[in-house]
């Protein structure tokens, strides 16, 4: 196993570095501790590497004007909220805060400058049976309009069994809403071809309903025998044609004592390479990039764009901090917020 370190480039006169993991199986991830953004995952597929994930192998990829106008997020760790939150504002402790609107009129994934747009300070490690990265970062009171200076840790593990484990935790002075992910596109295929023939499974029949803006209304639907149903896995391209657009669902799960579950299995037909999803979160974002752009590509020319590549973003519930009873939304002070999610690849 082995963990190095190289210059990616600077943002705002800082240096940039890009981290790369590699396992006894030479499965590579890259990591750069600009947004703590998973830049490149390769995993050994008949004896060959292959790229699964979104992104760019140059920090200016990060800041292109399509890149920009576009907003992917690829690879980024998400917050201090991520998803939509209905209006840019919530209340808390008898106070309302504003946020930014940019989501139409709701703020999306912690605002303008979220923790993906953020410099983190890294540090990699090597253990028995796992090489990683531990990122910190301070997110101080009211950046983005959000109460409480909030220290955060995320962890990226790379272990033996081809799994990428990622741990978040975080500390709060005040109330907080607090709701962090992973934001990685994944294609199975290596980019070959779409992800519509890709097989998903999630082991739920909830799911939230979303209003006109996009943004969670707190009920919840249940989805047995429907279309989006994917408690027996089902095709991603039939269900597209079926419900006549790109998958962009919340499932939520049953899981009161945030326990490690597997919450969702995608399965790529051609060499069956699968990914399979384990996590302590109530709710994950099934997303199949149905906006992302076609101008979009990796530098060596692999093409990204619409469900080009799918997420499995897992967090708390959007738009929580207005949802009456949403689990785990706000972060009390003095206590700690933990969460794990661990993508593995067999």
């Amino acid at each position: 196993m082995n963990a190095s370190k190289i210059r990616f480039g600077s943002f705002n006169g800082t240096p940039v570095n890009l981290f790369t993991l590699e396992n006894d199986n030479g499965m590579v991830v890259k990591i750069t501790d600009y947004g703590a953004t998973i830049t490149s995952i390769m995993v050994p597929v008949n004896g060959k590497l292959r790229e699964v994930a979104c992104g760019f192998d140059t920090l200016e990829g990060y800041f292109s004007q399509a890149y920009k106008a576009n907003s992917p997020y690829f690879g980024g760790t998400v917050g201090r909220y991520c998803s939509q939150i209905k209006d840019a504002k919530f209340s808390l402790d008898g106070k309302e805060y504003s946020l930014a609107k940019n989501a139409g009129n709701n703020n999306l994934h912690g605002g303008l400058n979220g923790f993906d747009k953020k410099l983190w300070t890294a540090r990699t490690f090597v253990e028995k049976s796992v090489v990683g990265i531990s990122m910190t970062l301070l997110s101080k009171d009211m950046e983005e309009g959000f109460p409480g200076n909030v220290q955060i840790e995320v962890t990226f593990g790379l272990a033996n069994d081809n799994s990428i484990r990622i741990d978040y935790k975080a500390t709060t002075d005040q109330d907080t809403p607090l709701s962090m992910t992973n934001h990685t596109y994944f294609n199975l295929n290596g980019f070959q071809e779409n992800v519509e023939n890709h097989i998903a499974r999630v082991n739920t029949d909830l799911r939230l309903a979303l209003d006109e803006t996009g943004a969670a209304t707190g009920e919840i639907l249940q989805l047995q025998g429907k279309e989006d149903d994917l408690r027996s896995a089902k095709r991603i391209g039939d269900v597209h044609n079926a419900i006549g657009d790109g998958f962009e669902h919340f499932y939520i799960f049953n899981n009161s004592n945030s326990e490690l579950l597997e919450v969702a299995n995608i399965k790529d037909q051609g060499s069956g390479l699968s990914l399979e999803v384990f996590s302590t979160e109530p709710c994950m974002l099934l997303y199949t990039g149905k906006y992302t752009s076609d101008k979009l590509r990796r530098e060596n020319g692999l093409q990204y764009g619409k469900y080009r590549g799918f997420c499995c973003e897992t967090h708390r519930y959007p738009n929580g901090p207005n949802i009456k009873d949403s689990p785990g939304s706000v972060l009390p002070r003095n206590e700690t917020f933990n969460s794990t999610t661990i993508f593995k690849f067999k």
